[in-house]
């Protein structure tokens, strides 16, 4: 049976070293900054990047973006994307 956006959501969490939750929420700016480093995406150091910014460098990262133009990435994941997420990181 296929996963819901929240589950993924979690297995994502949990894959990069982050706590599950119990509610509903999109990810953090910790928690892309997390999931930027464990696809290899370098967001510096310093004050962390703007949330489509860190997207769109994670869906570059897979390939899922052909840049990581954050105009690419302007909300929060949809479930695709997240599939495509938990399934670089076996989670």
């Amino acid at each position: 049976m296929a996963r819901t956006v929240d589950e993924l959501r979690n297995d994502i969490r949990v894959a990069v070293g982050r706590y599950e939750r119990v509610e509903s929420t999109a990810f953090t700016k910790e928690m892309l900054a997390a999931l930027c480093e464990e696809v290899g995406y370098d967001i510096g150091t310093g004050s962390l990047p703007s949330k489509p910014q860190m997207r769109a460098g994670i869906l570059w990262k897979l390939g899922e973006l052909e840049t990581d133009d954050p105009d690419e990435a302007p909300r929060a994941f949809r479930k695709g994307e997240l599939q495509a997420i938990a399934d670089s990181l076996d989670a």
